[in-house]
């Protein structure tokens, strides 16, 4: 039990913390550049919102990964969280600070992404619960 392989979660504590810290740096410049323009700051809002959680998200994948055996679908997951807030947040910055989408479709492809990720995370979830422990 001891000698299990797991998979390395210190790239995902290192993404997760750090994209944490950028999530609450863009939600101060959000909440006092776009002062003057309430839709656009709406949306950098929300933006900030779900990056927060997905830093979140990385953070436990972390853990999880120190904890369980390998698996590829930790990796799978922490990469499609880290891809989502690229595409989702990422791009809704930039409309909010630039008025006009840099890449048409990027915010809805990053949710498909992230829906992914979750549920990745739940398929490994559900594999674990099947697996009976080694005596």
């Amino acid at each position: 039990m001891g000698d299990e392989k797991k998979t390395n979660g210190k790239p995902w504590l290192f993404l997760g913390g750090l994209n944490g810290a950028l999530a609450v740096g863009l939600g101060a410049y959000g909440w006092h550049d776009l002062a003057g323009d309430e839709a656009m700051r709406s949306i950098f809002m929300l933006a900030v919102n779900y990056h927060m959680w997905h830093a979140l998200a990385l953070v436990g994948v972390a853990v999880l990964a120190e904890r369980a055996p390998a698996s590829r679908l930790l990796t799978l997951a922490g990469s499609l969280f880290t891809l989502g807030i690229v595409l989702f947040s990422g791009s809704l910055y930039l409309f909010s600070t630039l008025g006009a989408m840099p890449v048409n479709g990027a915010a809805p492809v990053g949710g498909a992404v992230w829906i992914s990720a979750w549920a990745i995370l739940s398929w490994f979830g559900y594999k674990r619960m099947r697996t009976r422990p080694q005596p």
